[in-house]
This record gives structure tokens, sequence and C-alpha cells, in this order.
């Protein structure tokens, strides 16, 4: 697509004044200004302006452009595939500790003996040609920059699948340890929850096109129950592994101890219509009654034969399942297509009926934007819904090859729609949280004070329980503080009693707040 369009500023935050702050992240609180003749609300805005200027003078140096991005406060990933988010080494390195073998025809890991045509994932140890062909296979590490890589990257997860089913708490333990290192505070990851299991009820179901018919069959005998008891058990089992892999609540705790973790239950949207609905089922049930998962969504290739087939039928699906579980969130794979990969009809709705019919609180791509019917229209609906775009800068380069004017990501900006980076499979794709915002730093040209705000959204737009620190609509209005926190404000000042039972009511201002404090710290260091 070549749409062009004139980039919008957000307004940015009123200035803040310093003082100590609560729910601080690792290091020192801020410290309340001192020194005579110096306004501390005056010293904060002059602070923030010396940062803004600061990324300016790095802007045209990789490294130090790197440097700067990595500390700066990024909010959460609410766009992650925690099977895809593994490093390839990691992976290597577990396949060899498993005992796995590599199919050497298609580098595909399988269980041992190692038969015919196969040999130990082990021989990466030594074998430098042998690794450096898995991590190629295995992830898109020198893979043709500007050519799309489609096919290569959704072949990966087939490749590296077999590993991935093990040691789950230790590669969550891995993932967030990445993701609290890139100064980020929440992450919302997708799982495929009891995948067999949910597969054979699926199975002995069977497919009924009456939707309401088909749940009741699920629910029969306790059968849907049953598979989220064993759901909440295999999560029990991972973050057990995960605290022990970290050292939770030692005195040596790993950086992801800190990390809001979150689950998105997801569905194969290239499966037989009775899974999808079962594994949609599955979700809904499990977000309305565990809190560690907040929401569901459809995954694999949206281009697929069966997706398409089927794309209208599981937006069906969603909207009578949010009716029978209400508390439940969705967010939903929505236009990761572009011209030439399906036929121009296939462009014309998928992002529309995600939101209209699915009712999607976020969605996730929406690269074909500008070819649905009615973009226009439907930008505006998003906009006052505050139905927020997930934008995986990276992940949409090398899968589509869509990036710069071609990519949608100011559009959204323009017409006022809440956008969050994100990072996809940050493993496959090699990428980071950093990097993301470098490509929004260089690529689309963004300032500070819009980083800044994009950051705050992957936090707005979290699907974390209580009331927000910010009032209204922040994208359209400006991130202001609810009248809790406004005599106190964020980062800056100690909560008053109010604002202290905000922050302790629930997650979402709680995180908020620890976020701000640490932007008053990141300000105070590259512009104080």
């Amino acid at each position: 697509m070549t749409h062009r369009t004139r980039r919008v500023l957000l307004p940015p935050l009123l200035a803040l004044v310093g003082a100590l702050g609560l729910l601080s992240g690792p290091g020192p609180a801020p410290v309340l200004a001192t020194g005579t003749g110096a306004d501390p609300g005056a010293r904060a805005a002059l602070a923030e302006a010396r940062t803004a200027a600061r990324l300016e003078e790095v802007r045209r140096d990789p490294g130090r452009l790197r440097d700067f991005l990595r500390r700066l406060p990024k909010g959460g990933d609410l766009h992650h595939h925690l099977g895809g988010a593994v490093p390839t080494e990691s992976l290597i390195r577990l396949a060899a500790e498993d005992g796995l073998c590599v199919v050497a025809r298609t580098l595909t890991a399988v269980r041992p003996p190692c038969g015919p045509g196969a040999r130990p994932a082990a021989d990466a140890r030594t074998d430098a040609v042998f690794r450096t062909a898995l991590l190629r296979a295995w992830s898109m590490e020198g893979f043709p920059p500007g050519r799309p890589g489609h096919d290569h990257f959704f072949a990966t997860f087939g490749r590296f699948a077999e590993v991935i089913r093990r040691h789950r708490g230790r590669q969550l333990a891995e993932v967030a340890d990445s993701v609290a290192r890139q100064h980020q505070f929440h992450l919302e990851t997708m799982v495929t929850p009891v995948e067999d299991a949910a597969r054979g009820l699926a199975a002995a179901t069977g497919w009924d096109p009456d939707p309401a018919r088909l749940h009741r069959a699920l629910l029969a005998g306790g059968r849907l129950d049953r598979l989220v008891a064993a759901a909440r058990a295999e999560a029990d089992a991972a973050d057990a592994g995960f605290r022990t892999a970290s050292r939770c609540g030692t005195p040596r705790p790993a950086p992801g101890c800190r990390l809001v973790v979150r689950r998105i239950s997801h569905a194969h949207r290239n499966s037989p219509p009775e899974v999808v609905f079962t594994q949609l089922a599955l979700g809904m049930r499990l977000a309305s009654r565990d809190p560690r998962f907040v929401a569901v969504n459809l995954v694999e290739p949206e281009d697929g034969a069966v997706a398409l087939r089927d794309y209208r039928l599981h937006m069906r699906m969603v909207a009578h399942l949010r009716r029978a579980y209400p508390r439940a969130r969705v967010t939903l794979h929505a236009g990761e297509l572009r011209p030439g990969l399906v036929k121009p009809a296939d462009l014309a709705f998928h992002i529309g009926e995600a939101v209209e019919v699915a009712g999607a609180g976020r969605i996730g791509h929406g690269v074909d934007l500008v070819h649905e019917d009615g973009w226009r229209g439907l930008l505006r609906t998003m906009a006052r819904r505050e139905v927020a775009v997930e934008v995986p800068l990276t992940s949409n380069a090398q899968v589509l090859g869509v990036t710069g004017a071609d990519h949608p990501f100011p559009v959204y900006r323009a017409y006022g729609v809440p956008v969050v980076l994100a990072t996809d499979d940050p493993g496959v794709s090699r990428t980071d949280a950093g990097r993301e915002y470098a490509r929004a730093a260089t690529v689309h040209g963004l300032g500070y004070r819009e980083l800044r705000d994009l950051a705050r959204a992957s936090l707005e737009y979290a699907f974390l329980p209580g009331r927000s620190l910010w009032r209204g609509n922040p994208t359209a209005h400006g991130y202001r503080p609810v009248p809790e926190c406004a005599a106190a404000p964020p980062g800056h000042a100690s909560p008053g009693a109010a604002c202290r039972r905000l922050l302790a009511a629930g997650a979402k201002a709680a995180v908020q707040w620890r976020q701000e404090v640490a932007f008053a710290r990141f300000e105070r260091r590259h512009g104080g």
C-alpha cells in the first residue's frame, strides 16, 4: 500500500513534579527535587525536554540509539507468542539436553531414537555448520532482508515444535527475564492450554453449526470444566517451574520475578471448526475463572485455506462466546495480509469483522487496513471505542514485506486509534522491544514524547483489572492523571491517600505508577 498521511503528535503529559514514588521497580526511587530557586515542576519539565533532545542527538548513531531505547521504560508486550519467544540458541540447547534428534532433510526436531536420516541435536554443540543450519531453520537468522519471509517464518514453528513441548517453566523464566531486562513491566503471552485434551474433547463432541447447542454439548457432564481444571494444573506446573528457575522468593531473584505475566489462550484457526470452537470456549472459561488467563485469540496464518474459508464463522463463534463469558477479553489477529498473498476480496473485511462482529478489544497486525471496505469509518469506530492495534513492526517487515510508508502505523495514529508496539515472536524474529521502538523512531520518525506515550498505551490497553491511572481517552486527550492522583503527579511525587487507595485496588494503576517512577528516573539520568 502507498497511502500516506500526516503524522499527528499526541498531546504530551503535563510536566510532573518530583518526589518519592510508590511501587517502584528495581533501583533507587525518585527523590524529592531540591535546591534553591528551582521549582520541582520546572525541573521535571526541563529533564523531559533534555531527554527529548538527547534522543535527537543519538538518533543517527545506531549504537547509542540502541542503548537509549533499551533503557527506555517500555510498558508491556501485548502481542507475544510464548512458543516463538524463546531464543533459538536456547531451543537448540534444550533439544540437546533432552536427547532429541533432527531430521537432516527438514531440520525438524523429533523424539529419539535417531533413525536413518536423523542425527542427535547434541551434535550442534560441536558442529558449527550444523548449529548455524539450525539457527537459520528455526528462526529468521540470515534470511535475506527485504524479501517476504512468510513461508519460512511460519515453517519454523513446526521444526522446533517438539522442543517447546517441554520445560515450559524454564522457557517462561528465560522469556520473562528478557522482557524485564528491556525495562518492561507487563507481559501478555499467548499459549495453547492442554492442546491434546482440547482436540480430544472436540473430536468426541463433533461439530454442530448451532453455537449454543455446541456449547451445551461441551459443558455436558462437566467435560469442559475438567478441561479447565487440567489447563489450570498445567499452568500451575509451568509457574512452579518458572519460580524455581528464576529463584523467585529468594535473596537473589531473577529479573523476571518482577514482571506481571498474564496468559492469552489461543485457538488454531486452520483447524476443523469443532476444534476452534472448543479451544475458544476453553480459553473464555479460563479467563472467567483464573486471573492468570485474561483473553482469547486466533493464531496461525490468516491466509491459510481453512482460515480464509471459516473467517466469518470464527467471528460468529467469538461473538457467541463473548455473550456467554462477558468477563473474558478478546484480541484477534486480523489483517495480517497484503495484496498478492490472498485474493482482493479477502482483504476487504477481516479487521472490520473482528471489530464489529467479534467485538475484539484489540486487534493484532492490522496491516491490510486501507484495503478494507469503508476503512475510514472503521478507523473512526476503533478510535471511538478505543480498540487498540498491536503493531509488531519487525514481524510485519519480515513476514509480509510491509514497512515504511506502506505500513498503516501512521494512519492508525492519525485517526486517533490506540497503537501499541509489540514483538510478536521475538525468538523467531531475532528482535526485542528495544528494536521495535528503534524502528518506530527511525522508520517513522517518532520523538521521545511519542515513544513514551506508546509505552503508556501498552499498559493503558493491557487486559489488567482495576481502574487506570489516566482519565478519559488518553489517546485522544493526552495522559492526564485521574483526580485521585492529580495532586501527586505520577512518578514525581508521593501519592496521597486517595491515590494510594487507587493503586492498592487494582493491578492496572499500580503497574502504570511503577512505569511513571521509571520514567522519572530515566529522564533524570538522560536529561537532568
